[in-house]
Formats: C-alpha cells, structure tokens, sequence
C-alpha cells in the first residue's frame, strides 16, 4: 500500500506535488496518512531553459529529475517551474544540449 502511495505522490506528471507525511520524524516507520503541498520552485537560484529545436525527445530530462517536474510537452520537455529546484540534472543529462541553466533574475 505504501509503494503505491509514494508512486502517486512522486510520479505527478505536472500536477501538485504531494507528498506523505510519516510521522513526527518523517522516518519509513512512520504511520501518518496526512498528504501536503511543497512547492519545491521557491528554492532555486537557477532554471532550466530548453530548447523546443534541438530537443530530440530522448525523455532523459523526464527520467534522471528528482523532484519529477518535467512535463511532455508533445514535441519537446519542459520543467513545471512550480516545482523545479534547479539541480541542473536534467541539463547534464540531455545528449541534445537542449537545456540551459540559467541564474534567476533579483538572485
């Protein structure tokens, strides 16, 4: 049951992020049913920029990201900023060269 649970709360294909709360202590041991929203977005001094051109659909981006926010967009990838922390995997992963990171403005 809690495999399934944590699919549904890490696999959110561009929708709210939600994870499990366990307990107090956040530990595999815990219990707790209670579902909240991080948006993980805030915390970035960076963001991807993908390419629509070069980008050949490979899904590498969409497979090596941690938080799960990169989205199909039908020709091409792109990360849901909401949730996006700027790690930089997506663009070391892509063979295409089709992501960028780049500084956030005011940072």
């Amino acid at each position: 049951m809690l495999k399934e649970d944590l699919k549904k709360a890490l696999l959110h294909n561009g929708e709210e992020l939600r994870m499990r709360k366990m307990s107090s202590y956040e530990a595999p041991w815990g219990k707790g049913a209670e579902l909240f929203i991080i948006r993980t977005g805030e915390w970035r001094y960076q963001r991807p920029v993908f390419s629509g051109d070069k980008c050949c659909q490979c899904g590498s981006c969409y497979l090596f990201c941690p938080v799960g926010c990169i989205e199909d967009k039908g020709k091409y990838y792109a990360a849901n900023g909401d949730y996006c922390k700027g790690c930089g995997i997506c663009a070391s992963v892509c063979s295409a060269n089709a992501i960028k990171m780049v500084r956030e403005d005011g940072r």
